[in-house]
């Protein structure tokens, strides 16, 4: 992902109004349990990749690709072999 590519997204996220824009990096092989934030999260895939299951439905996210989840949205998270590292925006 080039840097172009990380600017245009952070534009995109404060033009829809994601204000919290941060990189996560989450350790290889790891895991969170099924939780949920009192945030929307939309966020850029840099590295690595993420499991996200919603609703009992499993999607795997690699480099490139954008995940969005919703104000209150149950989740569970699977990172990689490598872990992950994403750019995300909150609000």
């Amino acid at each position: 992902m080039t840097q172009t590519s990380q600017d245009e997204f952070t534009e995109v996220l404060r033009r829809e109004g994601y204000q919290n824009v941060v990189v996560v990096e989450r350790e290889p092989n790891a895991a969170l349990d099924l939780h949920s934030h009192p945030f929307a999260s939309r966020a850029l895939i840099l590295a690595g990749e993420i499991e996200l299951i919603v609703g009992g439905r499993s999607n795997t996210y690699r480099p490139g690709e954008v995940f969005v989840l919703q104000n209150g949205e149950m989740h569970a998270e699977r990172y990689g072999a490598a872990g992950v590292r994403y750019l995300v925006g909150r609000k």
